[in-house]
C-alpha cells in the first residue's frame, strides 16, 4: 500500500462555517498562499452556490495557486455542480467534491427517501459531475453512523460511476477510533474497485476524538485526510491539521508521508487565527501557547538536561522559534514589509503605509512587536471602512469611584457624542455607546485574550452581541483593554442591518 497521506484542508470552507469567522475573498486568497506553501494537496476552496461570495472565492483561489488541486463543494443537485464547475474553470487542477447523506436518519428525516433511491442521486451525482471534470470526489454524509454493509454498496456505486475519491466523514463526531477503524477496514476489504481510488476520512471533534478517528482510519487504509488549521470548524470543529502531520512525523514506525513543510505550521495557525479572530487556546496541542511551556520545576530540569525528556516535538520543527527577531519603533517600513511577507501577507503600498503608521503608533506604546501583533495589525485595516466608527473614549475609574466614560462616535461623517456611568470602565463605555445608537442591544459573550503576558500588551477581545433575535461578532485589539472592548462593540454593531 502506498504510505503517502495527501493533506485536504477545508479551513476555507467547513473551518469557515464557525459563526463570526467569515473571510472576504482577499483574505481567503492570504490563506490559500499560505496553505500552499505549507504544502497542502488539496484546498477545498468553498460551496459555490450557497453565495456569489463563495463562488467569486472558488475563481479567486484558481487563478491565484499554482500546484494544489482546488476543490468546490456541492451536494447531488445538478445545478450545485454545474455551478461548481463554472467556478473551477481557472484551476490548474479542479475536483468537485459532491455527495449526499447514507444514515438512515438523514434518508429518512433530511431526505424522506429510501436506501435504493439514494443510490441512485449519488451515481447520478458523480456521473454529471465527470462531465465536467476527471477528478470528482464522492462524500457519505454521516458514514461514521451509516451501516457498513449499506456504506459499502453505495461506495462501490460512486466507485463505478467513475468517483477518484470515496470521502468517509463521521459528520457527527459520533464514532469511536476501534468504530471508525473498522468501517474503513470494512471498505477496504468488501468494496470492489476500493483500491483504485482514494479513501479519505473526514472527522468532527464532538467528542473529542477527531485526531484519534483519522489516525485510525489511516493507519487501515485511508489516504486522504481532511482537517482544518487549529482544528477550527462547526460545533466542536474538525480534525486538526497539526496534529495529524505531527502524530505521522512523531510516530516514524507507522511510515506514513506527507507534503507538509511543518517549519510553516505555527506561521499559518497565527494567521488564520488573526484572520478569523478566532484564539487558539492556551492548551492547544502543537500551536497553543503553552504546548512547550514547562511550569514543573521537574520538568523545567528535564527539558534542560535533555530536551527529549518531556518534548516529543522540537519546537523548531513546527516554526516556533524562541530567537525570532523582534521589530521595534527603531524598525523601518521595509523591515515591517519583509516580516508580513514571511508571514505570507503582501499588501499594495497604501495598505502597507497605513499599517506601518499604526506599528509605529503600537511600537511607541509596547517597545517590542512580535508576530502575532503584526498579524493583529495587518487585519485592522477593515476596520476603516465602518460606517460607525469609534472618535474618541474617555473613561474614570477606580476603587471607590463609580466608572464613567464619556464617548464620542462618527456615524457616515456625522459626530455624536454621550456620557454614561456603569460597573466598571467597560460597562460604562458600552453604556455610552448604547445612548448614540439607541438600540436594544444584550452582550451575550465577552473574552480577552493576551497575545502574550506582560502588562503593556496586546489584548485581543471577542464579543457577541444579540440584536433583534440575531447574534452579532464582533472583535478588537488594542493596548487599552477598555479601548479594544469599546471598539469590538462597535464592530459587531457594524454588522447589523439597521
Amino acid at each position: 500500500m502506498d504510505n503517502r497521506l495527501y493533506i485536504f484542508d477545508t479551513t476555507l470552507r467547513d473551518g469557515e462555517q464557525v459563526p463570526g469567522c467569515q473571510l472576504n475573498t482577499v483574505e481567503k486568497i492570504e490563506v490559500a498562499k499560505a496553505l500552499e506553501l505549507l504544502g497542502v494537496d488539496v484546498i477545498e476552496a468553498g460551496f459555490p452556490v450557497s453565495s456569489p461570495g463563495d463562488f467569486n472565492s472558488v475563481v479567486e483561489i484558481s487563478k491565484a495557486v499554482t500546484w494544489p488541486t482546488i476543490c468546490a463543494l456541492t451536494r447531488a443537485v445538478e445545478n450545485d455542480i454545474k455551478v461548481a464547475a463554472e467556478a473551477l474553470k481557472y484551476a490548474k487542477r479542479g475536483r468537485i467534491h459532491t455527495g449526499i447523506g447514507t444514515s438512515d436518519m438523514h434518508i429518512k428525516y433530511k431526505f424522506n427517501s429510501n436506501r435504493e433511491e439514494i443510490i441512485e442521486r449519488a451515481v447520478a451525482a458523480v456521473s454529471y459531475a465527470k462531465k465536467f471534470v476527471e477528478d470528482v470526489q464522492f462524500y457519505a454524509e454521516d458514514a461514521g453512523r451509516t451501516d457498513n454493509e449499506y456504506l459499502a454498496r453505495v461506495i462501490e456505486a460512486v466507485i463505478k460511476a467513475g468517483a477518484t475519491v470515496v470521502n468517509i466523514p463521521d459528520t457527527t463526531g459520533y464514532c469511536l477510533p476501534e468504530e471508525f477503524a473498522a468501517k474503513i477496514k470494512y471498505l477496504v476489504e468488501h468494496v470492489d474497485g476500493i483500491d483504485r481510488v482514494t479513501i479519505a476520512t473526514h472527522c468532527h471533534n464532538d467528542l473529542g476524538m477527531a485526531t484519534a478517528n483519522t489516525i485510525s482510519g489511516i493507519i487501515v487504509g485511508a489516504r486522504q485526510a481532511e482537517v482544518t488549521i487549529n482544528g477550527i470548524g462547526e460545533r466542536a470543529g474538525n480534525t486538526s491539521l497539526e496534529e495529524v502531520v505531527m502524530a505521522f512525523k512523531s510516530h516514524k514506525e507507522l511510515d506514513i508521508q506527507t507534503n507538509i513543510n511543518t517549519q510553516n505550521i505555527y506561521r499559518v495557525s497565527r494567521m488564520v487565527s488573526s484572520l478569523m479572530n478566532m484564539p487558539v487556546q492556551p492548551n492547544k496541542a502543537i500551536v497553543g501557547r503553552n504546548a512547550f511551556a514547562h511550569s514543573s520545576g521537574i520538568h523545567q530540569d528535564g527539558v534542560l538536561k535533555n530536551r527529549e525528556s518531556y518534548e516529543i516535538i522540537d519546537p523548531k520543527d513546527v516554526g516556533i522559534d524562541e530567537n525570532s527577531i523582534l521589530l521595534t519603533a527603531r524598525s523601518g517600513r521595509a523591515a515591517l514589509k519583509h516580516r508580513l511577507q514571511i508571514l505570507g501577507i503582501e499588501m499594495d503600498k497604501e495598505h502597507l503605509d497605513k499599517t506601518y503608521e499604526a506599528f509605529l503608533k503600537l511600537a511607541d506604546k509596547k517597545k517590542e512587536i512580535n508576530d502575532d501583533d503584526v498579524l493583529m495589525l495587518a487585519g485592522k485595516h477593515h476596520l476603516a471602512h465602518h460606517r460607525i466608527k469609534l472618535d474618541y473614549l474617555q473613561v474614570t475609574s477606580g476603587v471607590g469611584l463609580r466608572s464613567v466614560a464619556s464617548v464620542g462616535l462618527d456615524i457616515s461623517g456625522e459626530k455624536f457624542e454621550a456620557c454614561a456611568s456603569g460597573n466598571g470602565p467597560v460597562d460604562a463605555a458600552i453604556s455610552a455607546i448604547k445612548l448614540i445608537i439607541r438600540r436594544t442591544m444584550i452582550v451575550k459573550e465577552f473574552l480577552i485574550q493576551a497575545i502574550n503576558r506582560g502588562s503593556n500588551d496586546v489584548g485581543k477581545v471577542h464579543m457577541t452581541v444579540e440584536y433583534d433575535g440575531n447574534q452579532y461578532y464582533g472583535f478588537s485589539a488594542n493596548t487599552d483593554i477598555v479601548a479594544a472592548s469599546a471598539e469590538a462593540f462597535i464592530d459587531a454593531i457594524n454588522k447589523f442591518q439597521i
